[in-house]
């Protein structure tokens, strides 16, 4: 499946009727597939470079030494998730087995002032961040550059949604953003029936930014009812959208069904995946004053979510 690419800067240089067709474009990107691949985002590669070693260094030490920074208890979101801990279809309501991956898990780099007392308890907990050399400045520098583009991907969204560019600011001044370094294990055979890397399911917030391993598939896009395979160029991100996102837009934008599929004999995949959500008191209601969906407060909407694919 060939995604439809937006650049960025090349967004944010432009001016008048330029400008106004680029925000028409993303539009209908997001009305069509809820996929695209982004160009022009302005992360320097050092930052890349240095996230991509870091989780390959984590990934490649025995389980004992990962289980350290194991979550401190179930249900709390961050640290090593070890194999078979999720079921990502399970958000969905669907039952499978067990996701085939690991994963590592960050939340907030800073906590605000002000923070109601289920936001500290669960996405402003602490990260435990693995005692290897190097590794937590680079995944500082990378939530740090995550959350810029985040910012600016949703000015353009205002602009796409013929709103003011500044419309999302307060909504996401204080995100309660994760970023998820995710390895998936080679396979040798799918030992059950629907069991997959990463079960079918859509994404919880506004925008995921997903930096898959260049060399390696299995990301797929449910359209039409078909699993359709998606490939992103070398130095490009893949951007979808969320549930919040299409719930703010009462589905003219959609968050569309997504998976890692396991098929047999498949290497070792690795990614990154940012995923941008609004502060954690923010309410999410139409921007069109429909009653499409009911109101819900950013922060026990993705609580819940969360808390639904733990196994």
């Amino acid at each position: 499946m060939a995604l439809a690419t937006f650049d960025l800067a090349a967004f944010e240089a432009a001016h008048g009727a330029a400008r106004a067709q680029a925000a028409a474009d993303l539009d209908a990107i997001c009305r069509d597939s809820g996929f695209l691949i982004l160009e022009g985002h302005g992360v320097p590669e050092a930052v890349i470079d240095g996230i991509w070693q870091a989780a390959h260094a984590f990934f490649a030490q025995p389980a004992d030494q990962k289980a350290r920074v194991a979550p401190p208890h179930p249900g709390a979101p961050y640290g090593w998730i070890g194999p078979l801990k999720e079921a990502l279809a399970a958000s969905k309501g669907v039952e499978t087995p067990p996701d085939l991956k690991e994963s590592f898990n960050g939340g907030p780099l800073a906590v605000p002032d002000q923070v109601h007392a289920d936001a500290l308890a669960f996405c402003y907990q602490p990260t435990p961040f693995p005692n290897l050399e190097g590794f937590r400045p680079a995944w500082a520098a990378y939530y740090t550059a995550m959350e810029d583009l985040a910012a600016r991907i949703m000015r353009a969204f205002a602009a796409a949604l013929g709103l003011p560019e500044d419309r999302f600011n307060v909504a996401v001044k204080d995100p309660i953003s994760a970023l998820r370094a995710l390895h998936y294990p080679a396979t040798a055979a799918v030992a059950d029936a629907d069991q997959q890397r990463a079960g079918a399911h859509t994404d919880y917030g506004t925008l995921t930014i997903l930096l898959p391993q260049a060399d390696r598939g299995g990301l797929q896009v449910q359209q039409g009812g078909d699993w359709v395979d998606v490939t992103a160029p070398e130095g490009t991100f893949v951007i979808n959208i969320g549930d919040l996102m299409a719930r703010w837009t009462s589905d003219a934008w959609v968050s569309t069904l997504h998976r890692v599929v396991a098929k047999p004999h498949q290497p070792a995949r690795k990614s990154l995946a940012f995923f941008h959500q609004p502060g954690w008191e923010v309410e999410v209601a139409p921007l069109d004053g429909s009653d499409t969906y009911p109101p819900v407060l950013s922060g026990p909407y993705l609580m819940g979510k969360f808390q639904s694919t733990g196994t």
